[in-house]
C-alpha cells in the first residue's frame, strides 16, 4: 500500500508548496483534483502540465490519481437529456484520461455527485438517464484504455447522489459497460455511511479485480481516525488481500485547517501501515 493525499485538502498552498508539505509529512503522492490546477482543465497548457510534473518530482512524489473530475467547468452532467452538455462532459472525461497519463497517474476516480444525479420523475425517465450515463462511462473507458489508465466509478452515499450508491451497484455498472479499463473503488466514508461494514466490502470485492483504488476518510467526513470508524481492521483487511494500490486520504472537514488535518492523517495511517507490515 502507498499513501496519497488528495490535494484540495491543502489547496490554499501553491502547487509546489503542496508537494513540499505532502512529502515532509509522509505522503508518497498527491491525488489531484483538476479544478485546483485551473478553472477549466482543458485549458491546461503543456508548460503548466510539465510544471506540475516537475514540482512532484522535486519532492520525490508522484501523481497517484485524479479525482473530482467534473467540478469545473460548471454545468456538466453524464445523465442530462441535453446532448450538447453530454458531449462537453464526455470531451472533458476523455481529456482527463490523457491528463492522467501525462502526469503518470494510473487511476481516475469519478465521484462528481452533482454531475451524475438522476432526474426526478417516473422510472422510465430515470432509466433513460442511466443509459446516458452508461454511454458516457463507455466513452471514458475507451479513452482510458487508449491512454493506459483506469477509470473508476466511485460509489457514493445516498446523501450525496441518487445514482451508484453501493459497491455492488458500481460493479453491476462496470459489468454492463464491459470495458477492461473501467473499474470501481472503495471510499471508506461513503462505504461506512451507506453499507456499514467496510472490512466485509474489502474482503468481498478486492478478490474480484473490480476494485482499483481506495480512499480513506470517516463517515463524519473528517480524516481517518477522527471519528468512530475503526481503520486498523480496514488496513489489516487490505493487507490480507495483498492490496498494492494507492490509499488516498480524502477528508472534507478540515480542523483546525487543511495542513493540520493532512499531517495528522499521514501519521495515523503510516502507523497502521507499519503495523501490518511487521
Amino acid at each position: 500500500m502507498k499513501l496519497s493525499l488528495c490535494n484540495e485538502v491543502v489547496r490554499g498552498l501553491g502547487f509546489a508548496r503542496q508537494c513540499a508539505f505532502a512529502a515532509a509529512v509522509g505522503y508518497d503522492a498527491l491525488e489531484i483534483a483538476p479544478f485546483t490546477l485551473g478553472p477549466d482543465p482543458r485549458a491546461l497548457t503543456p508548460r503548466r502540465i510539465a510544471a506540475v510534473r516537475t514540482a512532484l518530482a522535486a519532492e520525490g512524489l508522484v501523481c497517484s490519481s485524479l479525482h473530482w473530475l467534473l467540478v469545473a467547468p460548471a454545468g456538466l452532467s453524464i445523465t442530462t437529456a441535453d446532448a450538447a452538455v453530454r458531449r462537453e462532459t464526455v470531451d472533458l472525461m476523455r481529456r482527463l484520461c490523457g491528463l492522467a497519463a501525462e502526469l503518470g497517474a494510473p487511476v481516475l476516480v469519478h465521484g462528481s455527485p452533482a454531475q451524475r444525479r438522476l432526474p426526478p420523475g417516473p422510472p422510465a425517465r430515470q432509466a433513460a438517464a442511466r443509459q446516458r450515463a452508461l454511454e458516457c462511462f463507455a466513452a471514458a473507458a475507451d479513452a482510458a484504455q487508449d491512454a493506459g489508465v483506469t477509470y473508476c466509478i466511485e460509489p457514493l452515499a445516498a446523501r450525496e447522489t441518487n445514482f451508484v450508491n453501493t459497491v455492488r451497484e458500481a460493479v453491476d455498472l462496470v459489468t454492463m459497460v464491459g470495458r477492461p479499463a473501467l473499474k470501481t473503488m472503495i471510499d471508506t466514508c461513503a462505504a461506512g455511511t451507506q453499507e456499514g461494514d467496510v472490512v466485509a466490502l474489502i474482503e468481498r470485492w478486492l478478490p474480484t479485480g473490480h476494485v482499483a483504488h481506495v480512499q480513506v476518510n470517516d463517515p463524519n467526513r473528517r480524516g481517518p481516525g477522527e471519528g468512530s470508524l475503526a481503520f486498523a481492521p480496514i488496513v489489516a483487511a487490505l493487507a490480507r488481500q495483498r492490496y498494492a494500490g494507492w490509499v488516498a486520504v480524502e477528508p472534507f472537514v478540515y480542523e483546525p485547517d487543511g495542513p493540520a488535518c493532512a499531517a495528522r492523517a499521514a501519521g495515523y495511517m503510516r502507523a497502521l501501515m507499519s503495523t501490518v507490515r511487521r
